[in-house]
């Protein structure tokens, strides 16, 4: 499975922004999609993922209430919008794909897209 994310750029705090991860090859063989991110200094955290095959939805506490996951199937892409953005927010934005069970822990997914950056302003 392939994923190419896109949708990143600079925004002012309160802003919003609309991430998109594409998933190719594979994908019938896919069980769960998430994001992540990764911000300077930071370790890697989970903000909000699908089980892909019964299509319930997670997120982390910083992300409910701002944050929206969704996901067009016939084009397996799954999306992240973004609103009331913070500067704390900033980070590099992954998707992941996995292939054998839904979890929060990134080392339980098995293909990455390259990452998109966020960055918000004050």
């Amino acid at each position: 499975v392939q994923l190419q994310a896109s949708g990143g750029g600079l925004v002012q705090a309160g802003g919003s922004l609309r991430l998109s991860c594409a998933a190719s090859g594979r994908t019938f063989s896919i069980y769960a999609m998430a994001w992540f991110r990764q911000a300077p200094g930071k370790e890697r955290e989970f903000v909000t993922g699908f089980n892909w095959i019964v299509g319930s939805t997670y997120y982390a506490t910083f992300a409910k209430g701002r944050f929206t996951i969704s996901r067009a199937n016939a084009k397996n892409t799954m999306y992240l919008q973004m609103n009331s953005l913070k500067p704390e927010d900033t980070a590099v934005y992954y998707c992941a794909a996995g292939l054998r069970f839904f979890s929060t822990n990134g080392y339980d997914f098995d293909n990455w897209g390259q990452g998109t950056q966020v960055t918000v302003s004050s």
